[in-house]
């Protein structure tokens, strides 16, 4: 075991190791429930299978990273591992095996319980006496319903492979190594955009993850508005703090970094630093999710008055977006192109903005050159699941230029941000930025709209806000 530099015992006595040895109750659990997902994340094996068949699968959950020094940042299992195990353990690594006649065994590759033999579990930084108990391999069986197996002889196991090998790319760089001769870019891509578009669809139990993820993040949302008074003592960091203790007691952590965006800083997309002032007057941006235990994220926004009541400009920019919004809400449903709920509320916004007399021409001119965009940024809307940005990989055609069906969840978000070094348009409007997100399961006959616990219209959000602030 590497011992610390300047730590304060240089050497272990043999008396000491023998004593460490001896003495410890036998903790193994037995008769253990299979996770809640356990059923489903088999039948995503199963469809891996099915797509490549006679193939080894190779799916890792990915490594600690090193924050400073001696010190990690907490470990977030790869998406992909994720969706195909449930598990989230750190270097764990998910394999499937072709069989002879057909199909695939799979095995999940663990860390078992640390070695009290050689002292790990209180020598190593990463022992249990150090950071945790982890399951034993019987014991994660029981759990994720697989055959688990010691994660520490797996890259001998895969140099040994023969046949076609795909990996999951960027995870876990000893597995990688372990397949440098057996890969090629070209297909792990393949395998990549598959595991992607795998997730556009939500079974049962992704969609009640999601709606658990919405509740907590509307309770986070109700929290923020009940401290704004000591956010404006302090900074945006207090939201950020408010919104952070919710996602912990109810969750695993905040699914992204939360935007906490008080004043012109709401005309800043992706606002993290959250460290600006919070003033009556004027608008908060408040962009934040919770994630589940089981990592499936909201992503909802509220742009809120700080005093709890919107000016006269504010509410005419607020009503712009809230309509669009609504329009985009309105395209949600099955059959629908996955463009239209953008191409609504885009229009929308483009129609605000030329009765404005921010753009001239015409509304359809406007948006077939997209000038818009100079105050609307953003495209309207993303899949969202175990990630916020949930099937990235996809091809555009499974994605941007697919067909809704029932059991995607998407955001529909438009907003409208005037910097307040904008020249182009009058003062008043300098400074303000507005956007309203929501997350929408689409439905056989329609939509549901999983953040709907937030009121959303003006009026609805200054009497909310009365209310809890008493």
């Amino acid at each position: 075991m590497k011992q610390r530099k300047n730590g304060l015992y240089p050497a272990v006595s043999e008396e000491l190791a023998a004593v460490m040895k001896t003495g410890w109750a036998d903790t193994e659990l037995h008769d253990l429930a299979p996770i809640a997902q356990a059923g489903h994340t088999a039948q995503r094996r199963a469809a891996v299978s099915a797509r490549f068949p006679g193939e080894r699968i190779v799916v890792p959950a990915g490594n600690l990273r090193r924050r400073s020094n001696d010190t990690e940042y907490p470990f977030r299992a790869a998406t992909e591992y994720v969706h195909l195990t449930g598990d989230q353990t750190q270097d764990a690594v998910l394999v499937l095996e072709p069989l002879a006649d057909g199909g695939h065994e799979a095995t999940a590759y663990l860390l078992p319980r640390s070695d009290r033999e050689n002292g790990e579990f209180w020598l190593d930084g990463q022992g249990e006496l150090w950071v945790g108990r982890r399951n034993s391999l019987a014991e994660a069986e029981q759990l994720l319903g697989l055959p688990c197996r010691d994660v520490r002889k797996v890259t001998a196991v895969l140099r040994e492979a023969a046949g076609p090998v795909r990996v999951v790319r960027g995870h876990d760089a000893r597995v990688e190594a372990a397949l440098t001769d057996k890969v090629t870019a070209e297909r792990d891509a393949e395998l990549t955009v598959f595991l992607s578009e795998l997730r556009a669809v939500k079974d049962d139990f992704e969609i009640g993850e999601l709606e658990s993820a919405c509740a907590s993040t509307a309770r986070g949302f109700e929290d923020v508005v009940k401290v704004l008074d000591k956010a404006e003592a302090t900074s945006e960091r207090w939201i950020e703090g408010t919104f952070f203790l919710r996602a912990r007691v109810e969750g695993n952590d905040v699914g992204y970094g939360s935007i906490c965006a008080s004043g012109p800083h709401a005309t800043t997309l992706h606002w993290v630093r959250n460290d600006g002032p919070v003033k009556a007057g004027d608008l908060l941006l408040l962009d934040a999710g919770v994630e589940t235990r089981s990592l499936y994220t909201a992503d909802v926004t509220r742009t809120l008055p700080v005093s709890g009541r919107f000016t006269p400009i504010q509410r005419q920019v607020y009503d712009a977006v809230y309509a669009a919004q609504q329009a985009g809400i309105d395209a949600v449903k099955p059959g629908a192109a996955y463009r239209d709920f953008h191409e609504a509320a885009q229009r929308v916004l483009a129609e605000r903005l030329v009765e404005w007399g921010l753009l001239e021409g015409s509304v359809d001119k406007v948006l077939e050159l997209g000038l818009q965009r100079r105050w609307t940024l953003h495209g309207t809307g993303h899949m969202l699941g175990l990630d916020v940005h949930d099937c990235a990989h996809a091809r555009t055609e499974a994605y941007v230029d697919c067909t809704l069906e029932p059991g995607m969840v998407l955001t529909v978000e438009p907003g409208l941000y005037f910097q307040p070094d904008d020249l182009t348009v009058p003062e008043h409007y300098r400074g303000i930025g507005v956007r309203i997100e929501d997350d929408i399961l689409v439905t056989p006959g329609g939509h549901r709209n999983l953040s709907a616990a937030l009121p959303r219209a003006a009026d609805e959000v200054e009497s909310w806000m009365a209310a809890l602030r008493g």
